[in-house]
């Protein structure tokens, strides 16, 4: 598991793929909160406050983790590679491990230059260090889990065809839909005393909870759960696509 994990973060740091998502995803978040003049932009909101990232950033990763994960499964299909791979002395649950963490490394790798963010927050305020920390910790945390969901969800939307594009499409459905889905049916008000229930399903109900800066176990639970379920789902289309 080791020698495919290292060869997956090999594959990112050979190519453009790891540096062009790294980089865009600087780049789209640097360009709301720091240079449009819009409601994110920090210099502008007048408050020592990294909220506009945290709202940004699951919308780029929306689309950018979709774009890093769709190759996992369907590149290996379709190169003719994926029987090899099976041959390998390593399970089936081993190598979506090993393929599930080198996507998360490299999100990670976007994550961490965001810092730069927050010490610039820190001295910009009126007071240096006038920054809610408990809450710009809890969304950095909230914001790691969303985005390990959405790797999740990539590398089992990637097991089902061998086309990139259309794992792609599956990807950004499915994350997209479980990231505002939910909240939008809340909203419609159509299951009565359920709604509360259907809004808690998904992820930006837990997102949202942790940005403010309270660890509640609950969103903990929830978010390792909807990683392990398509952890699993990706196990049965592997398994599936063997008989």
């Amino acid at each position: 598991m080791y020698t495919l994990l290292r060869k997956e973060i090999s594959i990112f740091l050979s190519s453009l793929i790891g540096y062009i998502v790294i980089a865009v995803f600087l780049l789209i978040n640097g360009l709301f909160i720091w240079i449009f003049p819009m409601e994110f932009n920090i210099l502008l909101f007048g408050y020592a406050s990294l909220d506009g990232l945290f709202i940004i950033a699951p919308f780029v990763f929306l689309f950018l983790i979709p774009a890093v994960t769709m190759r996992f499964f369907a590149d290996e299909r379709r190169s003719g590679t994926m029987e090899l791979l099976l041959t390998k002395p390593v399970s089936d649950l081993q190598i979506i491990m090993a393929k599930y963490l080198a996507g998360l490394i490299l999100v990670i790798g976007a994550i961490l230059p965001t810092l730069i963010y927050v010490i610039s927050v820190w001295h910009l305020g009126l007071e240096t260090g006038n920054l809610d920390r408990g809450g710009t910790l809890g969304s950095y945390l909230g914001l790691f889990f969303l985005a390990a969901a959405f790797v999740a969800t990539g590398l089992f939307s990637s097991s089902l065809t061998d086309n990139q594009i259309v794992a792609f499409i599956i990807a950004v459905f499915l994350c997209g839909f479980s990231y505002i889905g939910f909240e939008a049916i809340h909203n419609l008000e159509l299951m009565g005393r359920f709604d509360l229930f259907v809004k808690s399903l998904g992820i930006n109900a837990h997102y949202v909870s942790m940005s403010r800066g309270v660890i509640d176990t609950r969103d903990v639970v929830y978010f390792l759960s909807y990683i392990a379920l398509f952890v699993l789902l990706t196990l049965i289309s592997l398994q599936r696509r063997k008989w």
